[in-house]
């Protein structure tokens, strides 16, 4: 992934694919969180393929890109046609391919403009919530991020409470991946960080965008340390002192 999908982390990619490229290994970049948000200059990058998703930059459902540098050797997808260079058989989406084309050209038109005002709410958004919740800790952190990703753990329970509570205000938000949904098991991104399995559980992704505001930020900053108290009152692994000390040397924080 050039983004990864959970934490926003902003991998290597230029230095993975010179050791590719050194190992005569053709090398693919998953570049759906990234569209739109980085420069995505294939030669700059020096991948050989790269692949997008048109959702992610707010052009329609169904469609994605794949750019496949001149020379590298793919197999067909589907059979049967010659449509998509003999590469993948059947009808070519038209609208959803010149929806894509469009929303891309817009994204990318605004991206430093948005990187901005995006990077300036999620601070404000996470000063506040550091402010307000004892015992709350980001996930990664915020150098090689992107501006529109925040994602946190919290001490004494569970990211799917959070989301039931949190959708009951008209806020959505995630403790995973989409490609996860349903899976009760914690993050394996998280997991991989280091991060313990029941503080994984903890974990909560907030994602802005395009349409999100100040006014979006102040209502989260006031919905949300209700919620968060709240849970904690009926958990059992939670201790008054948590709320006194930030950094308590009990059981909750091992």
């Amino acid at each position: 992934m050039h983004v990864n999908n959970e934490v926003g982390t902003i991998q290597p990619i230029v230095d993975i694919a010179r050791i590719a490229r050194e190992s005569g290994v053709p090398f693919h970049t998953d570049a759906v969180q990234s569209a739109g948000k980085l420069p995505l200059n294939v030669d700059q990058l020096g991948v050989d393929l790269l692949s997008m998703s048109a959702h992610k930059f707010y052009g329609p459902k169904g469609v994605g890109l794949l750019y496949i540098r001149k020379g590298t050797r793919l197999g067909r997808l589907l059979h049967g046609g010659g449509q998509e260079r003999n590469r993948r058989a059947g009808t070519h989406n038209v609208p959803g391919i010149v929806g894509l084309a469009k929303a891309l050209e817009l994204a990318t038109a605004h991206m430093a403009e948005e990187e901005q005002r995006e990077r300036r709410l999620r601070d404000r958004l996470w000063t506040g919530l550091e402010a307000a919740i004892p015992c709350i800790q980001l996930n990664g952190g915020f150098e090689h991020r992107v501006a529109s990703n925040l994602n946190f753990r919290l001490e004494g329970i569970e990211g799917e409470a959070m989301i039931l509570m949190m959708d009951d205000k008209g806020i959505c938000v995630s403790s995973g991946s989409a490609c996860t949904t349903g899976s009760l098991d914690p993050s394996h991104v998280l997991l991989g960080m280091g991060i313990p399995a029941e503080a994984a559980h903890g974990s909560l992704r907030i994602t802005l965008g395009r349409e999100t505001t100040d006014e979006d930020i102040d209502y989260l900053l006031e919905v949300f340390p209700p919620i968060v108290a709240r849970l904690r009152e009926m958990s059992p692994v939670w201790c008054d002192r948590c709320t006194l000390d930030p950094q308590p040397s009990c059981a909750v924080r091992g």
